[in-house]
């Protein structure tokens, strides 16, 4: 809190400057920004509690003896107007115990699956545009609105059930002089979905940081969260719990030059079917028998390549999902079911919690889940020595990022674990390079590297307008993304040539002796078939011939 509270000029009490009614603490329920945003010792020691928000205003409990500036402090950090009340001190330190008591017992049920992440109620709509537009109208009337206020919040829950409604990946809110734009991204691609005036920027951006437990008051410097939400199905009598579904939100918050841009990543099990199938993936049958072979070997290393935002970390939590269900036997004469290995997995961040995400009646996924955490010192290299002694049989590391996470997995898969991992290249035979150029052996590349899968996610046509555009495809005339995939695995032959250190193009050339079909031919064939287009081939793999395309 600010220095100014420990002001003797200051610190007179309220009751001293103040003539406010009193009042019971036990009146309201206290705001869920109160308790998110104002530490319990504070709040205790000065004997202030919420006694819920009204009119924009935070309604405070306070003790006769507690200083003005205490809720002048809570005011600014709240970023709201304040009314005080007074209170019995006795009554009010009773209350303030049993209001974050309450709040201890939920988080400490939930910590497990959601990191910690406060879980925050969405309202969804049946008139959605119509609801938008009166929610942006009456954010944009009240010259005070703020975070909390209840315009600005139906204004956010409105954006999130729309943004979840068109399965949106992502929501931008990027600040303009002169205006807001929303965006969403729509398979893999961003669209403007609205824009709002230019006065509500800085309330959204400050609703969502209280939703994801930030610092509202600090804006000029980048803040992550997280935050966990539940999605109502609208109207009157929506919302319950039985109607309702889990979504997990990332959120990103970065200064500019004209206000704070945000950027909330969407993560719902839900709309995920391919975490546990490979069909929904897309991949080819006998890509994916290939592909299995290796990810059921007990040693070895298994890539997964591309750029951001191509599907690898998807494939891998498929993967894990595979090999969890296949490794699965019977105990107490086959009454419970359990994965007979030890999984376990350190990621930046932690993407999809795969304990609760399986949806099928097979065994639960016996998968231990870590996150990067660098203020802990808990970076990839960091947890997969520590993983190692874990007594792991297979690990799965987000990417190999520096010298020294490559040459761990490297010597992990060496002593007997299957290791699974991403790289950031073009295609499968550069992940060979780019091992050895994180300073890995030759040698030891081509003894513990047995497959690389690169793969890339194409825009498909939407068939209801042939491509034209219409409004449920926001005129873009795709709907949809399909998996383009290219195996390389390492037999002997690739293996001599890593060896030798011969470049790239000769691993890809061995490849495709072997049976490889590279990715650009995989999206030639896609545009034969009238699934796509050449432009949307050349976005996402490489620029196509007429040629390679013709009938």
């Amino acid at each position: 809190m600010p220095a100014a509270e420990d002001s003797p000029k200051l610190a007179r009490p309220v009751a001293a400057a103040l003539s406010p009614t009193a009042g019971d603490a036990r009146a309201a329920g206290p705001s869920e920004e109160f308790l998110a945003l104002i530490p319990r010792e504070f709040a205790r020691r000065h004997l202030v509690l919420s006694r819920g928000r009204r009119d924009g205003r935070e309604q405070l409990a306070v003790a006769p003896s507690t200083p003005s500036t205490i809720i002048h402090n809570v005011g600014v950090r709240l970023g709201v107007p304040t009314e005080p009340c007074i209170t019995d001190p006795e009554q009010l330190a009773a209350a303030v115990d049993r209001a974050y008591d309450r709040t201890g017992s939920r988080s400490s049920n939930e910590t497990e699956r959601s990191g910690d992440a406060p879980i925050i109620h969405v309202e969804g709509a049946q008139d959605l545009a119509g609801e938008l537009a009166e929610a942006v109208r009456s954010a944009e009337a009240d010259l005070l609105s703020t975070a909390g206020k209840s315009p600005v919040v139906r204004l956010v829950d409105l954006i999130l059930f729309e943004a979840l409604q068109r399965s949106a990946s992502d929501v931008h809110v990027q600040p303009l002089r002169d205006r807001t734009l929303v965006h969403y991204r729509l398979d893999g691609a961003l669209h403007t979905a609205r824009e709002l005036p230019a006065s509500l920027a800085s309330s959204v951006v400050s609703r969502v940081k209280v939703m994801a437990r930030l610092d509202v008051a600090e804006r000029r410097a980048p803040q992550d969260g997280r935050a966990g939400v539940t999605i109502g199905s609208g109207g009157p009598n929506g919302g319950g719990a039985a109607g309702s579904r889990r979504i997990d939100l990332r959120v990103s918050v970065l200064p500019t030059a004209f206000g704070e841009r945000l950027v909330i990543r969407l993560l719902d099990p839900t709309r995920s079917p391919h975490l546990s199938s490979f069909t929904a993936l897309g991949m080819p049958a006998p890509i994916e028998r290939a592909y299995l072979a290796q990810a059921a070997r007990t040693s070895g290393i298994v890539l997964s390549t591309g750029p951001t935002g191509s599907g690898k970390t998807t494939t891998l939590y498929a993967t894990l999902n595979w090999i969890s269900a296949t490794n699965a036997g019977s105990h107490a004469g086959g009454k419970s079911r359990s994965c007979e290995l030890n999984i376990m997995t350190i990621e930046d961040p932690i993407e999809y919690e795969l304990c609760a995400t399986r949806r099928d009646a097979g065994p639960p996924l016996a998968v231990s889940q870590t996150q990067v955490d660098l203020k802990k010192n808990v970076t990839f290299a960091a947890g997969l020595r520590h993983i190692l002694r874990q007594d792991p049989d297979v690990i799965m590391v987000g990417e190999v990022r520096d010298a020294e996470t490559a040459r761990i997995a490297v010597q992990a898969s060496l002593t007997g674990h299957l290791v699974l991992s991403t790289l950031h290249t073009n295609d499968a035979a550069s992940a060979v390079a780019r091992l050895i150029d994180l300073g890995v052996e030759p040698f030891l590349v081509s003894s513990s590297l047995s497959a690389v899968l690169a793969q890339r996610l194409l825009r498909t046509l939407h068939r209801p307008c042939a491509g034209r555009g219409c409004p449920e495809c926001l005129a873009t005339g795709f709907k949809g993304r399909a998996g383009v995939f290219e195996l390389l695995v390492v037999d002997d032959a690739i293996r001599a040539l890593i060896n030798r250190r011969d470049p790239a193009d000769r691993v890809k050339a061995a490849a495709v002796a072997a049976g490889m079909v590279p990715l650009r031919d995989v999206g030639a064939a896609l545009v034969r078939s009238g699934q796509t287009t050449m432009a949307e081939v050349a976005r996402v793999i490489e620029a196509l011939d007429e040629s390679e395309v013709a009938a």
